[in-house]
């Protein structure tokens, strides 16, 4: 009886412990609302001088600043953990926000991304300083953009243009201990390969169960 006993603390229950944390559990069975419809962009270029739009598309946002080789490694980190696990989703885009004059640096940093993997989800997005103020304002963070007008945080918005992420404790659930989060620092690699893969996660199987039942109903009209 010992022996069985034993046995099981020492091979059963590291296996069990590893596919409770290795599925990602997250206290949301949808990934929350931050900020709901907000804005589309303006009528700015992106680097092949295409507009880029957030209708109709999951977006990983971001505000890269005006130094942004200083900050290089923050979207190598980004490329590693979320971008090349999934830039084979085409309805997904990955959007740098950057001010006019630093298109030479956003360059410098696609190029150098190539050799690694495939770019074309990836888009700088460039507007002047006043137009990126007014759009990260209507997005109603708490966080703020630095002097340089950037920051490392990245955000998930929706196809319908809402921007998602964590509300923490609430009115509906006071005993929640989930924290707040509105977007994701590029900086540490942790915090991209836990709590933003398990939200991303999450974002992809809502729209892959309705997409299902989408289908489903189709096959029974």
């Amino acid at each position: 009886m010992k022996k069985n006993i034993v046995l099981f603390v020492l091979f059963v229950l590291p296996i069990v412990a590893y596919l409770f944390f290795a599925s990602g559990v997250n206290s949301f069975s949808k990934l929350p609302t931050i900020t709901p419809k907000i804005a589309d962009f303006g009528d700015w270029k992106s680097l092949n001088g295409k507009k880029v739009s957030l209708d109709k598309k999951i977006t990983v946002l971001g505000f890269s600043g005006s130094e942004i080789l200083n900050n290089r490694g923050n979207y190598f980190n980004l490329n590693e953990k979320i971008y090349k696990r999934y830039n084979g989703f085409e309805d997904l885009q990955f959007v740098i926000l950057c001010p006019v004059g630093t298109e030479e640096q956003a360059q410098k940093v696609l190029d150098a991304l190539k050799p690694f993997t495939d770019v074309k989800g990836w888009n700088f997005v460039f507007a002047s300083p006043e137009e990126i103020k007014t759009f990260y304002n209507q997005l109603h963070l708490k966080g703020k953009l630095d002097a340089n007008l950037g920051t490392s945080n990245v955000y998930i918005v929706d196809k319908e243009r809402n921007l998602r992420g964590r509300k923490g404790a609430n009115k509906e659930n006071k005993d929640s201990t989930d924290e707040y989060k509105e977007g994701y620092d590029t900086f540490h690699p942790s915090e991209l390969s836990n709590e933003m893969l398990d939200d991303f996660k999450i974002i992809l199987y809502e729209y892959r169960a309705a997409l299902k039942k989408n289908h489903n109903a189709t096959k029974q009209l």
